[in-house]
């Protein structure tokens, strides 16, 4: 069968980064990303991982070249190491890089079989380090289990990017530790603005803390340079002098990187949403199942043209969130 055309937009971006959520369930409940009480999607209302493999070879065969599997937390759904083992043999015949988000919970237990099927970077989600501050925050987790996913990733030969959302008076004071901590045990830290995606149960202005003040800060404690360094995703480094440690900022509300936006993101119900912070979607999981590959190359080709120039993200306070579904669904 033919491949799909060219992954180009309506804004002449070449899209080359697939996002897939494998699944909208997660072991935590974050408070700036979902609910206490949430309600996730049925599983026959979600795609199968066949279902998953075939989309993700077309936009392969198509021009994507990166493709990170996350969730909701990916790690819960079974089989899905199978996922990861069937993508990673595309890796050098039109893939260049599979890799994954989790929270880090079960990544002890399956860091080696995800290097086994040809991971080699994983992003972990981590917004402190302190017992007290993480079970908060994730509203019952336990950081120890992190911590030791990281060290199983780090031994299996995977590199390691802490994810830490930046929160106003909840952990901002443990970010210049946590960069400290990266730098001193190899890994690279992204710091992340928070996005309004979903409805939560509390006002997201109210934690919102801006990467700039986040960086007058830093500068003040680290000999911080420019770095090009790129991964196909939003973040702009900084590397620290003397080290291998990069730190990442992802600012969608106080530096829009939208112009070079190189995503699309397949969502655990089969939605291909083209941008975070708009409800535009295709349906491809009615296209695979109706119509095959043919419909799921014709609804790729229709979701590039409603690819919006940009998003509209704001948390002033009691706006209302950008889009009415969480992250979790989505795909981070």
């Amino acid at each position: 069968m033919a491949c799909a055309p060219s992954l180009i937009d309506g804004h002449g971006r070449a899209i080359r980064y697939l996002r897939i959520s494998v699944t909208d369930r997660c072991d935590l409940r974050c408070r700036y990303c979902m609910a206490e009480a949430m309600t996730f999607l049925p599983r026959d209302a979600v795609l199968s991982l066949e279902e998953i493999a075939l989309i993700a070879e077309r936009f392969i065969a198509s021009g994507v070249r990166k493709i990170r599997l996350t969730g909701g937390e990916p790690l819960v759904r079974r089989d899905m190491i199978d996922l990861a083992h069937r993508l990673g043999r595309q890796i050098g015949t039109g893939l260049d890089e599979l890799t994954l988000t989790t929270n880090g919970t079960r990544l002890a237990q399956h860091a080696e079989a995800l290097h086994d099927a040809g991971i080699r970077r994983v992003n972990v989600s981590m917004d402190s380090r302190d017992p007290g501050t993480f079970r908060y925050i994730t509203r019952h987790g336990d950081v120890s289990k992190v911590l030791e996913g990281i060290a199983a990733a780090k031994a299996a030969g995977l590199a390691v990017k802490i994810n830490m959302v930046a929160l106003k008076g909840l952990n901002e004071d443990e970010i210049a530790p946590m960069l400290a901590w990266c730098r001193d045990e190899g890994h690279d830290l992204t710091l992340i603005e928070t996005m309004p995606l979903g409805l939560i149960d509390e006002d997201r202005a109210d934690r919102f803390l801006p990467l700039t003040k986040v960086m007058d800060v830093l500068k003040g404690q680290f000999d911080l340079s420019f770095d090009s360094h790129v991964t196909g995703g939003p973040a702009r480094y900084w590397r620290i002098a003397g080290t291998d440690t990069r730190l990442g900022l992802i600012s969608p509300l106080t530096q829009n990187f939208c112009a070079t936006c190189n995503r699309v993101r397949l969502s655990t119900d089969g939605k291909l949403h083209m941008c975070l912070g708009h409800d535009d979607s295709v349906d491809l999981k009615r296209a695979i199942r109706s119509g095959g590959l043919a419909e799921v190359d014709a609804r790729i080709a229709e979701a590039l043209a409603l690819k919006p120039e940009r998003h509209d993200f704001s948390v002033e306070r009691g706006a209302a969130p950008a889009v009415g579904r969480h992250m979790s669904v989505t795909g981070g």
